[in-house]
């Protein structure tokens, strides 16, 4: 089986209380505000095995990270959950891919009423292998800090990421592309898009002829209530 869904990145540039306050209207509850190491500040929705996370850069000041600082407000990036970074860099770099070192990053956040610290060790490409597609991986060295009882329930019902669509051109070519990066299978559906079954959420890639680059284009969520319905991202 493919690896882990880790979390869908909703970039909100230096509009983090805003785009928060409206999830939060919405039902969702979302952790407090943490910095990382690198200097871009978050907030999530973390769900049963996965997490959307807001992301962005403090009010009024400059985006401290090159990667991130000419994002539009969208849905931005898809990250997978490797069980070893380093193991998974290797397998990048021998598949020719253009990928960067293992890169550590960490931030404070309240656990139980005490500050802790997050680390994850992330492994990201010095050139995206799908255009318009910002992807990475992050593994996790301290789980135990980001799920817990308290932080997955939402009072409108959320539980899991289901479904993650994404549109392109070339459906088959991007939908390969990502099966390689997950170690997974790309199945072919009846109206051209593709499917890659991940242990915790069918990742979509569909066919939508004239764009010149991929896009993430809805994510599903699924609710207590048995429902499957659209993330609006509030951006």
């Amino acid at each position: 089986m493919s690896m882990d869904f880790d979390h869908l990145v909703v970039m909100v540039r230096d509009k983090l209380d805003a785009h928060a306050s409206r999830l939060q209207g919405d039902g969702f509850g979302l952790t407090d505000v943490s910095v990382h190491n690198l200097g871009s500040i978050n907030r999530l929705v973390t769900l049963e095995s996965s997490y959307i996370e807001l992301l962005g850069w403090p009010a009024g000041q400059p985006p401290a990270r090159k990667e991130i600082a000419e994002q539009p407000l969208s849905l931005d990036a898809l990250v997978f959950r490797p069980q070893n970074a380093g193991q998974a860099y290797e397998h990048l770099r021998r598949s020719g891919f253009d990928v960067n070192p293992v890169q550590r990053l960490e931030r404070p956040l309240q656990v139980g009423g005490s500050m802790q610290t997050a680390r994850f060790d992330t492994v990201r490409f010095a050139r995206q292998p799908v255009p318009g597609l910002r992807l990475y991986y992050c593994e996790h060295l301290t789980p135990e800090y980001i799920w817990n009882d308290v932080v997955v329930r939402h009072e409108n019902g959320a539980r899991s990421l289901d479904r993650i669509m994404v549109k392109a051109a070339d459906a088959h070519g991007v939908a390969a592309i990502l099966a390689t990066l997950i170690d997974g299978e790309a199945q072919p559906s009846g109206d051209g898009s593709y499917v890659l079954q991940l242990p915790n959420l069918q990742l979509i890639v569909q066919p939508e002829s004239g764009m010149p680059l991929a896009h993430i284009a809805q994510a599903m969520l699924g609710y207590s209530d048995g429902a499957i319905r659209p993330f609006n991202t509030r951006v």
